[in-house]
């Protein structure tokens, strides 16, 4: 192996700290503790636990954490009354409806019902429509934490040849427009690109978000490169029968002999979402106060 593991779970560890850091200056300079509500429609168990985490991640960064919790039942008149006296709360400064919903709710209507500058999940149309015009945004929290990464790895992105694989609106498309934003030169591929493998090995950086376990092999790395595997899934372990593991989009132990960094999966991009979604809870709040923004956690 000769690719350099980019640690995920200890980096977000030190943006979580320049976030508690943050939290403090701001409760000691100006009174203000920044505010996170989390809604939870239905009870999905994945979803409990996603929500215990994100509550567990705010408290310990000294933020205030609101969690609603709605039977799976609930009517979008009930949802969006709920999101409207959120949007009105001036100690919410992030308001985030964990996903999926319940199928008698749409998920778009939902997000297009919160604030925008209180979107910390950076789903909106208005927020997506920011980031493409180079407007002030809020940013989806996964690009935002592989921007975070990349930063780490080069004195500048400016110049880089970057493929992101994946075009979703979640993932793919913002983490294109932060690419851009930082003067890489951008290709999105997705299942309908021609050659991909060799559209991938021109790539300075390679950013994979498929949810195709493994399809990235180790001879579509252009040599020294920085790959960042945003994928997930769940396989049957192949040394311990009736176990499973978690592996990612690229085929980690091919390309880790070919690339110059790479992310591991699981410990590399995932613990960088909550992280940012901290981070993103507090630009909103120093955005909503007129205050300078917290360098460094921020697009």
């Amino acid at each position: 192996m000769t690719a350099k593991i980019i640690d995920g779970k200890a980096f977000a560890a030190d943006v979580r700290g320049q976030v508690a850091d943050h939290v403090t200056r701001l409760k000691s300079d100006h009174g203000i503790t920044p505010g996170l509500a989390v809604v939870l429609v239905g009870e999905d168990p994945a979803s409990e636990v996603y929500v215990s985490h994100k509550h567990k991640a705010t408290v310990e960064v000294g933020m205030q954490s609101f969690e609603h919790k709605l039977p799976a039942d609930t009517s979008e008149e009930d949802l969006f009354a709920l999101i409207d006296k959120l949007n009105a709360d001036p100690s919410v400064h992030g308001i985030l409806c964990q996903f999926p919903v319940p199928d008698h709710l749409d998920e778009r209507r939902t997000v297009a019902r919160i604030d925008p500058a209180k979107d910390v999940d950076g789903l909106s149309v208005t927020n997506a429509g920011l980031l493409s015009s180079g407007g002030e945004a809020l940013v989806s929290c996964t690009p935002l934490g592989c921007l975070m990464l990349l930063r780490a790895e080069y004195d500048s992105l400016s110049g880089k040849d970057a493929v992101v694989i994946g075009r979703s609106n979640l993932f793919g498309k913002p983490m294109a427009q932060l690419l851009l934003g930082d003067n890489c030169t951008v290709t999105i591929a997705h299942s309908r690109t021609k050659d991909l493998a060799e559209v991938c090995r021109r790539a300075d950086i390679l950013v994979a978000a498929v949810g195709r376990a493994e399809m990235v092999r180790g001879d579509w790395v252009k040599p020294g490169a920085t790959v960042i595997d945003v994928g997930i899934s769940r396989v049957s372990h192949p040394e311990k029968p009736g176990k499973t593991k978690l592996i990612g989009d690229v085929n980690f132990a091919e390309a880790a002999e070919v690339a110059g960094a790479i992310t591991p999966v699981p410990g590399g991009v995932g613990p960088m979402t909550i992280a940012c979604l901290l981070a993103n809870t507090v630009t909103a709040c120093c955005r909503a106060h007129g205050l300078d923004e917290p360098k460094g956690l921020t697009a």
